[in-house]
């Protein structure tokens, strides 16, 4: 049974927690402010999905730098978007992102909607994002749910069902907590919350501000929930990448803009499948490194084998591509798949000059 008082206490009590303890983003603005611009609310949080604060400081630092603006975002060349993004991950984001700020200088005259309805329909934009910007740049009243909020709620009332069935009834609860004042600080503050003290592993309860309602604390092991399927083996896939080299220079293509890795530069590569073919883009005298690249995408591990060659100055490879300086290779913003390679190249050619 819900009980609305204990609603209202545990946002009051939260509330009063974030006002001394929030963190300090610089995306973020000051707790008991609805003062925060929404292109910075909207980059961070399409940077954050899937990806650490940690990891995304530097980003954003560079990002705002460079386009400190939805118009100047909207206005950066593919290419150059999809170079500054490279190591965060998950690419469609930043294909979306791109999208999404071209609608909002082009059809919105550089202003972002007010409310989740007028952000849902920008493209990209989903409904955790929607709310996000809505509740934290515009103050409105909006149900934030993130994985750190799915965790802290799941916890708090102690819901059982296994994930992702349990996700109506963690968002139903989290509207019964959401006030309708400050609920950008809220959201904030449950994802501080989760963050910090409610974590996935050793919950610090005792420092926790809201402990006294939460149903999870009661139980011998809070860390149980939110309840979790059994993990899927992840299926491991294998593929050949061509470094081909010229006069100090190494040959790049664009990978298809729909797709994994969709818009960015890379190497050269095959299909990636339990047997790829070896089919090298041209005949040369070519050299495999070692060992292959690992790599892990959210769907499947990778073992890609590198292979490389140099050419002639009158040899160019089938099909689009680039020659691209091997001594600025960290510029071209390769994805880190590629980059693991380029660095794999570069310490075994070291390693051959040594003996």
């Amino acid at each position: 049974m819900r009980v609305e008082g204990r609603d209202r206490k545990i946002a009051g009590d939260l509330l009063a927690h974030y006002d001394v303890h929030a963190r300090r983003l610089p995306w973020r603005a000051p707790p008991g402010s609805n003062a925060a611009d929404p292109y910075r609310v909207w980059l961070s949080e399409v940077m954050l999905q899937q990806t650490t604060v940690a990891a995304v400081g530097p980003y954003f630092a560079k990002f705002t730098d460079r386009w400190p603006t939805v118009q100047d975002l909207a206005a950066a060349q593919d290419a150059d978007l999809m170079a500054a993004w490279a190591g965060l991950g998950y690419y469609a984001r930043a294909r979306n992102l791109l999208a999404c700020a071209r609608a909002v200088a082009h059809d919105h005259g550089g202003l972002f909607p007010d409310t989740e309805e007028g952000l849902r329909a920008l493209p990209g934009v989903g409904a955790y994002t929607a709310a996000a910007v809505a509740a934290i740049a515009f103050g409105r009243r909006a149900v934030v749910v993130d994985a750190n909020v799915e965790r802290v709620v799941a916890r708090l009332f102690a819901i059982a069902t296994p994930l992702p069935a349990a996700r109506p009834a963690i968002r139903e609860a989290c509207d019964h907590i959401t006030p309708d004042a400050r609920a950008g600080d809220f959201a904030q503050a449950m994802m501080d919350l989760g963050a910090t003290i409610c974590t996935a592993r050793n919950p610090a309860c005792g420092l926790c501000p809201i402990r006294d309602d939460c149903d999870a604390v009661l139980t011998a092991d809070p860390a149980a929930y939110p309840v979790k399927p059994p993990r899927k083996a992840r299926p491991h896939r294998t593929g050949h990448g061509w470094w081909i080299e010229r006069d100090g220079h190494v040959w790049l293509i664009r990978r298809p803009d729909k797709g994994l890795l969709g818009g960015m530069r890379a190497l050269p590569s095959s299909d990636w499948s339990d047997a790829p073919e070896f089919t090298p883009p041209l005949p040369a005298h070519w050299t495999s490194i070692d060992a292959p690249v690992a790599h892990v995408f959210t769907h499947f591990s990778l073992a890609l084998c590198v292979h490389h060659t140099h050419v002639g100055a009158d040899v160019t490879p089938p099909g689009a591509g680039e020659w691209w300086p091997v001594d600025r290779i960290g510029e071209a913003g390769l994805p880190t798949l590629f980059a693991r390679a380029a660095e794999a190249v570069r310490k075994e050619r070291q390693t051959h000059a040594r003996n």
